[in-house]
Order: structure tokens, then sequence, then C-alpha cells
């Protein structure tokens, strides 16, 4: 392939803690980010967890000149919290929201009320055209008993099909955000073999920044050792991935991130660290038929995806049987609240039948324990349609994953093996990309 233009990109990524009144310090660390994307200027920035659109507001201003154009995404309760600002003209933007969020009774966690999402935006720059997703996964909060994997291994599920399904004639995509998973976790294997995005800190030619490029370290100041363990020093859960095309070949030259507190400066930006990805676009003549990339995924790839993706379908399943667990259980005691109803008013009801006969209990009681029966029918009423919204959202998710498995196994028994001279096994024209049809 003949080489006809470069073009350099620097993209930002941050999660930004912007939570008034619960985040420390963060009208302050709202304008030292201000400052410094001013100073730096760099091409895209994705930023995460910009809860308050006022924040959102003071950054545009504030950016007005070095970063003319932007984009807020609405969102849940308060808002997704993501938000993208660029020097190149957006030209469509699109929100998806994940179908499964958390639990809206762990208020504490609050990933529910967020509306976590992937946000979508169409740039072009210097003629080709790029998309840019950031988004925010859920958290994680424990190691050992995360109560959360099955969510937000279909949120990595739903992640990897939009990127596939929104990317079909983009040049560049560029995905940005806190993931929330280590990178040899299964959501993020999922994402990154299903897609084939590249991890920045994986490609870069040199890097800057904290120890195995780590986003959550205990030399921040806003993080507590407890919240790390059983990791001591660090983890690196936030990412700048990216992928090219037939016609685009995208590089990474240069990665950094943070180091806790900014120089100059008594506080860190965030209690995660900033990441920073100059990223190198060729523009590439596509190759004669038969002349450029001739050959399918290899089978290893094949059967490793297979196995990813069954894992996948176990832990979604896993997570199916525990919502029909708590389906259940949430039956049963509406089941008990109604039948202690149905006894109060059978109570209420002597009086009426048995003439000069007095209530037996005072009427206050009464009233009390009406108010706990209709508080138990209500509160286990709305927490079965949850269970069930869930248990939708996962057998969808694992019938999704079933296909896959299925089409997957199909294409790697028809692979064929070493054989070079037998003529490429190609997609029909059309049909929508997948891991088996990688573009790169």
């Amino acid at each position: 392939m003949a080489n006809a233009d470069c073009v350099s990109v620097r993209v930002f990524s941050l999660n930004c803690w912007g939570i008034h009144y619960l985040s420390k310090h963060c009208s302050q660390r709202y304008q030292m980010i201000g400052e410094m994307l001013c100073k730096e200027q760099h091409d895209i920035v994705l930023l995460q967890e910009v809860w308050s659109e006022k924040d959102f507001l003071y950054l545009k201003v504030k950016l007005a000149s070095t970063h003319p154009h932007s984009h807020y995404f609405k969102s849940g309760v308060i808002g997704s919290g993501l938000a993208i600002f660029a020097k190149h003209r957006i030209h469509d933007t699109f929100l998806y929201r994940y179908s499964l969020n958390g639990y809206p009774y762990m208020a504490h966690h609050g990933d529910w009320f967020g509306g976590k999402a992937v946000g979508m935006a169409i740039l072009n720059i210097a003629g080709l055209t790029a998309n840019v997703y950031v988004t925010h996964l859920h958290a994680e909060y424990s190691r050992e008993k995360d109560s959360y994997l099955s969510h937000r291994v279909v949120q990595a599920w739903e992640l990897q099909q939009f990127i596939r399904h929104t990317s079909t004639g983009a040049d560049v995509v560029i995905v940005g955000g806190d993931l929330n998973m280590h990178p040899q976790d299964l959501g993020c294997r999922l994402l990154m073999s299903y897609t084939g995005l590249k991890d920045s800190y994986i490609e870069t030619a040199k890097f800057d920044g904290c120890e195995n490029g780590m986003t959550l370290i205990a030399d921040n100041l806003f993080i507590s050792k407890n919240e790390l363990i059983p990791f001591e020093k660090g983890i690196r859960i936030d990412y700048i991935l990216f992928k090219g095309s037939s016609t685009t070949k995208i590089y990474c030259d240069f990665m950094s991130t943070t180091k806790g507190s900014v120089p100059g400066h008594p506080l860190p930006y965030s209690d995660h660290e900033a990441l920073t990805a100059e990223l190198r676009l060729e523009s590439h003549i596509p190759a004669q038929a038969g002349s450029g990339k001739t050959h399918d995924t290899p089978a290893e790839k094949l059967a490793e995806l297979v196995d990813t993706l069954t894992e996948a379908r176990t832990e979604v399943k896993v997570g199916l049987h525990c919502a029909e667990r708590m389906r259940y259980t949430a039956a049963r005691t509406g089941v008990m609240g109604l039948a202690l109803l149905v006894l109060e008013l059978a109570i209420a009801a002597v009086p009426c039948f048995a003439l000069g006969a007095e209530q037996p209990f005072p009427r206050i009681s009464f009233y009390l324990l009406a108010a706990l029966c209709f508080a138990i029918l209500l509160t286990t009423f709305l927490l079965y349609i949850f269970y069930t919204m869930e248990l939708k959202s996962l057998q969808g998710a694992e019938d999704q994953m079933r296909l896959a498995v299925g089409s997957l196994q199909e294409k790697l028994r028809g692979f064929p093996v070493a054989q070079p001279n037998d003529a490429p096994q190609r997609s029909p024209e059309g049909q929508q990309p997948s891991a088996l049809d990688p573009e790169e």
C-alpha cells in the first residue's frame, strides 16, 4: 500500500469525579481541568462523571477558543456524566443507554441513578470520518464479592455491539472512558476481541506515566488504600482504545498519564488519573483485489473468541439465576404482606358481625399495621417489576451470545487448515461487520 497522508490526533480522557457535595474540591478541580485543557489543546477530549450540566457549561465557555465543538450526553436521573470537546466539527451524535446498570435500592453506590451509557460523536478529521465513543461502565466496588459482574459483562457486550454496528462507514474508531475493568477481566477481553480495538497503553511506542499504566493509584490524595484491596499500588481501569480500517492505519506514538498531584497545585485533577494518547493516522490507497490482505481471522483467534463468549454466557447465566431468586423472594414477601393485610381486615370486620363487640385492638394499631402492609406490597411489587426487567435484559443478552457462539463455531468448523493456496472465504457483501470479518 502506498502512503497517501499522515495526520496526528491527540486524545484526552478523564473521569472527573464531579459529584458536588460528595466529591472533594469539585469546583477548584474543574478550574484546574479547564486551565490544563486550554493549555494542552488536545484534538479530542473525552470526559466522564461530569454529573452537573453547569460544570459542562463552565468548561464549554472556558474551552470556547481551543475546543469550539462540544456535546453533553443526557441520560438517567442525574445524567450520563459523559461529555466531549473537540477542535473538529461534530457532525452527529447518538447516545445508547445500557439496559442493565445496577439496582435502585443500592442508593449509596448511585450507578443506577446515573444512567450509564455510551455516547458517540462523528467527526471529520482531515477528510477522514472518525467515530469517537465515550463511555462509563458500572463500578466494581468489591473484587471478591462483585454483585455487578453480570451487569458489567452485559454492558461490555452491548458496548461492542454498538461500536461494531455504528462504525461500519468510519475510517477511524476511537473509544475512551472509564470501563471499570482490569485489562484481563472478562468484559474487557470480550470488548477487545470482538471489535478488534487496540489498547493505547499496549500499542504505544513511548509511555510516560504511572507504573503499568495504572489510572487509580494509591498515591492519589483522593484515594483510600482500602478501595484498592487487594492491589496495593493501584489498578488500570481507564482506557483509550482505537482501530483503523482498510483505508486508514492508526498508530499510537506516545501515551501518558498524570501521576497524582498536579505540579504547581496541591490537588490532583480527580481521583482517577488522566490519559493522553498521541495517535497517528495514515491514509492508504486500498490494495488491488488479491494483492493485499487475503486471509480471514486465524482459527486460533476464533477459538479464543468462542471461549471468551462462552465464559461471558456462563457469567450472564449466573446473573440470571440470581435475578430469578431475587424475584421469587420479592413475590413471596409480597404474598406474606397480602396475607397479613387480609388477616387485619378480617380482625377489623369482627365487630361488624358480632353486634356489641368492641374492637379488640386500638384503632391506631390497625392504621399502623395497614400502612406497613401497603408499604410491603408496594415495595415488593416494584421490586418484582424491576427483577422481571433485569431478567428479560439478561435473557436477551444470553440469547444474543448463544447465537453468536453458534455462528462462530460454524465458522470455526469450516475454517481451512494450512491451505495457503485456497481462495479466501469472504463474507457476503452488505453483511454487518463482526469479529469474523475484522477491518485490519
